[in-house]
């Protein structure tokens, strides 16, 4: 029988906020729920990519086959993982009973025949060929991909690309040329156009893109047009086709990124709301919303840090809306008349779902174990405050949550601020493990949507322009005096920390304001100038716009780099590193090392040899998370003691 809250109040020990013992360790984090992302369809199966840190961060493609047994299609030698990039995305596709997927050692393409024993072989060339969103054409019998091709001392050339599934010698044919970047190839039901979505530096595919479509002519496409994006001013995500050839996309022209479609040549919204049915496009191939059939959409979108699910009856424009107690859901494909889904819950790991049209749910795979009663997982509360120009800010709050003990009525909890990363991206109220692991302990968690972040319209997602270190630094301090001056927090005991541009801002609001006490870097930048001239294709023109173009305004970036201004980082603070990063390149971090080192302030460089961007390998998440703690322990001389 459950204890009733009143009483376990009274019977938890009385212990120092931050000291509270926690089986909720590193090593059980990485163990407990594997990630799940990129569901699809084909025939009776559906499939998914599960990553498992415990397997060395290893990307194994699942299959629910028509029986209902799931099981694990890749030999162990094989990870699936592109490096379009950086960031990669859907990897794989599956047709007439072969899956063809991208290895992550060699970035070739593999084929593996579904109804029988053969180990996987290549189709792609050897060569530095990097690929992702790749789809079959059965009427040319090819793969079509979107293709980024490495070259000595130059930026690498992004394409559409064709690969013959015939070919002894396989060659890789360039079929859409002459843009940056390309994502979304998308054939037609009736195989006779393509679709696909481009864009140029400097913008990013949340800020500027343009939807195309042309006819397919065997190997050739004839007839290209601009259907969408001519005025350069918005940004589309995920075309798709209807069963009915009729093409659908999301746009967000009028602010919001809602489903529109061309429909006789003429375009119209078809579902308008103040929501976002979209995300911004940092791995390929994410998908919001999926055919039922030709009258019906299955659907997600977020609204204030939530996502929901629902149903768009076309003809009539209305939406009925599911209601669960899921709030983050991602990776939507439809399947058998079913809308399928990752979904999580604050208290509920990742799991695939799926959804009848009568809105019934079926819990379709749950791999996670948790061994935490859910009285030690504290739950997120949505809170809004003023920012430093009066929009309305959105966090989620985390209280220091334990079974077992609590502070003393006399202190108020350390707190720490989490920025999350891109900047552009943002951050839901999903289970997150790696929070728990600090509220069981008896930190309190604000995690921040700042100004900037999506899924809160256009001009929010916009509000980094030109003022990234600024508005985004703003932000935190605000939600800082914020849960101050309700008496949730200590607003002297705060640390930050955040990982790649969250590691900016990190290292931003540590020099330029002294709200914090603390801070934890993860992979982040320290030095705009390098980033600006030292990263990949994908992000190297992204700070024109979060800060202005290089070098034209050389000035503004010495002007807002931490490492320029070290006589005011004055905290300590702990860098965690990959040295095999290619987004943020390690000289980041260890030139801040070394200035603080030089000022005699507790530093801390934790570094990982066989990592890049982000911490994919369970003993190395383990390292990480545990160095963060002993630092903080250290520093604000927490004693855990039972």
């Amino acid at each position: 029988m459950d204890i009733d809250s009143s009483k376990a109040t009274t019977l938890k020990v009385m212990k120092p906020f931050g000291t509270w013992p926690s089986d909720i360790s590193a090593e059980m984090i990485t163990r407990a729920a594997p990630g799940l992302n990129h569901l699809q369809s084909s025939g009776d199966a559906l499939f998914w990519v599960e990553s498992r840190p415990w397997e060395a961060g290893r990307n194994v493609i699942m299959c629910q086959t028509p029986d209902g047994v799931i099981k694990d299609l890749l030999p162990a030698q094989f990870s699936c993982n592109s490096k379009v990039h950086e960031y990669g995305g859907m990897a794989y596709t599956v047709a007439n009973q072969k899956l063809y997927f991208v290895n992550a050692l060699d970035q070739r393409i593999y084929q593996l025949d579904l109804g029988s024993s053969t180990s996987p072989s290549p189709i792609s060339p050897e060569g530095a060929f990097h690929f992702a969103d790749i789809i079959v054409d059965t009427t040319n019998q090819r793969l079509i991909a979107v293709c980024e091709h490495h070259l000595d001392g130059q930026e690498p050339n992004n394409y559409i690309a064709g690969i013959a599934l015939d070919q002894k010698h396989p060659e890789i044919d360039a079929l859409v040329t002459g843009s940056d970047f390309y994502a979304y190839p998308r054939l037609s039901p009736d195989n006779s156009t393509i679709c696909w979505i481009e864009w140029q530096h400097p913008n990013m595919p949340w800020d500027n893109t343009q939807l195309w479509q042309a006819s397919v002519s065997g190997n050739n496409l004839t007839n290209r047009c601009l259907v969408a994006g001519e005025n350069q001013d918005e940004a589309i995500f995920q075309p798709q086709w209807s069963p009915d050839n009729l093409l659908y996309f999301v746009s967000d022209s009028d602010n919001w990124w809602n489903i529109c479609r061309l429909s006789e040549g003429h375009r119209e919204t078809v579902l308008l709301m103040d929501a976002e049915f979209a995300t911004p496009l940092w791995q390929l191939g994410a998908s919001t919303y999926h055919f039922i059939d030709n009258q019906t959409i299955g659907c997600t979108w977020t609204k204030s840090g939530v996502w929901s699910a629902g149903f768009i009856d076309i003809p009539t424009q209305t939406l009925g809306k599911i209601d669960s107690h899921y709030s983050s859901m991602h990776s939507i494909c439809t399947h058998h008349g079913h809308l399928f889904m990752m979904a999580g819950a604050p208290r509920l790991s990742t799991e695939l779902i799926s959804f009848s049209t009568d809105k019934q749910l079926t819990r379709v795979y749950a791999p996670a174990s948790l061994p935490v009663n859910v009285r030690e997982l504290s739950t997120p509360e949505s809170v809004l405050f003023p920012s430093a120009d009066n929009q309305r800010v959105h966090a989620f709050f985390y209280p220091p949550t334990n079974a077992h003990f609590r502070g003393s009525d006399q202190e108020l909890p350390l707190v720490i601020a989490i920025c999350h990363g891109g900047p552009t991206g943002a951050t839901n109220s999903s289970l997150n493990l790696k929070i728990q692991y600090w509220t069981n302990r008896g930190f309190a968690v604000v995690d921040i949507n700042y100004r900037g972040s999506t899924g809160f319209g256009r001009h929010y997602r916009q509000g980094l322009a030109g003022a990234w270190g600024l508005a985004d630094v703003e932000d935190t301090q605000y939600a800082i005096g914020h849960l101050a001056s309700l008496g949730r927090i200590d607003s002297e005991r705060c640390i930050i920390r955040g990982g790649s541009a969250g590691g900016y801002t990190v290292l931003s609001a540590l020099t330029f304001t002294d709200t914090f006490r603390a801070g934890a870097s993860l992979y982040g930048i320290g030095d705009l100038e390098t980033l600006a001239t030292d990263t990949h294709k994908f992000e190297s023109r992204y700070l024109d716009s979060l800060i202005g173009p290089y070098p034209e305004r050389k000035d503004i970036y010495i002007e807002r780099s931490p490492i320029h201004h070290i006589e005011g980082l004055n905290c300590p603070v702990i860098f965690l590193q990959g040295l095999q990063d290619k987004v943020v390149p390690p000289n980041q971090a260890e030139m801040m090392v070394d200035s603080l080192q030089s000022k005699g302030i507790k530093v801390a460089y934790v570094t990982f040899d066989d990592e890049g961007h982000g911490f994919r390998k369970a003993n190395n998440i383990i390292r990480a998370m545990e160095a963060e703690l002993t630092f903080y322990q250290e520093v604000f001389n927490l004693v855990e003691t039972i």
